[in-house]
């Protein structure tokens, strides 16, 4: 493929985890990145790192649900680079909260973020990508939703669900200003969270992993480089599983 040099991308939600894997592997290939993140020290320690590694990087504090916030963050791009060619919204939440006890502040909270907050950034960055005529958004769902259940995950589930539904009227919808709109549906990956994890819930889950491991945020990062890639123009209105395999075994 062609490097990205020359392009600027923003992620949402890249302080850590997918985010960053997929801020480091646009980065390490050429594009300018835009870290943003609702931790705005977060997003400069990351932004840092990638310039340490000689990367061009600046960081934006931004929460995905205000959406002047949003649209700050693109104009910081559009001002330093004049452009914006990549977007990947990443920024989303996963609290645990069984059905029976889900609050609707609850889940209007994982909807905000995981819904409103892509839709916010797809309309931030619309604007630059129609003058140019080229673009390419690139969604984060997730196995979870789409494919498989997780109990406690039913917000989280729906609203990764609703991700693709807003991405196939998206791809429709910018068809025509050779902009491209895709997903990747991650499973399990290595991030922060699962510090949170005992030995046995690791154990089990990499068990249903026919690789035998987590994913690293990188191998997310790569699915994502694919989607934004200018090879991958004529691809609009699809999603990729990166998984290990985990939603194959039928028992």
């Amino acid at each position: 493929m062609n490097s990205l040099d020359g392009r600027v991308a923003i992620v949402t939600g890249a302080a850590s985890g997918i985010g960053y894997g997929i801020a480091q592997v646009l980065a390490a290939d050429g594009a300018a990145v835009v870290v943003a993140d609702l931790d705005g020290s977060a997003a400069e320690k990351a932004a840092a790192s990638l310039r340490d590694a000689g990367r061009d990087a600046v960081a934006a504090a931004a929460d995905v649900v205000d959406r002047d916030a949003v649209e700050w963050a693109t104009t910081a791009a559009t001002e330093r680079w004049g452009r914006i060619d990549i977007l990947a919204a990443n920024a989303g939440v996963y609290p645990n909260v069984d059905l029976d006890a889900m609050s609707d502040a609850a889940w209007d909270h994982v909807m905000d973020v995981n819904v409103k907050g892509a839709l916010h950034s797809i309309q931030a960055c619309l604007l630059a990508m129609r003058r140019q005529r080229y673009g390419r958004i690139v969604l984060t769902s997730s196995i979870t939703g789409p494919l498989v259940a997780v109990r406690g995950l039913a917000h989280y589930g729906a609203s990764k669900s609703a991700l693709l539904g807003m991405m196939r009227a998206a791809a429709l919808e910018f068809a025509g200003d050779g902009i491209t709109v895709n997903a990747v549906l991650p499973g399990n990956v290595r991030t922060p969270g699962i510090a949170d994890w005992d030995e046995e819930m690791h154990a089990s889950v990499v068990t249903a992993i026919p690789l035998g491991r987590l994913a690293e945020p990188e191998e997310i990062g790569w699915a994502v480089r694919f989607f934004a890639s200018e090879e991958a123009a004529y691809i609009t209105g699809q999603t990729l599983v990166v998984d290990g395999g985990q939603v194959l075994p039928e028992m």
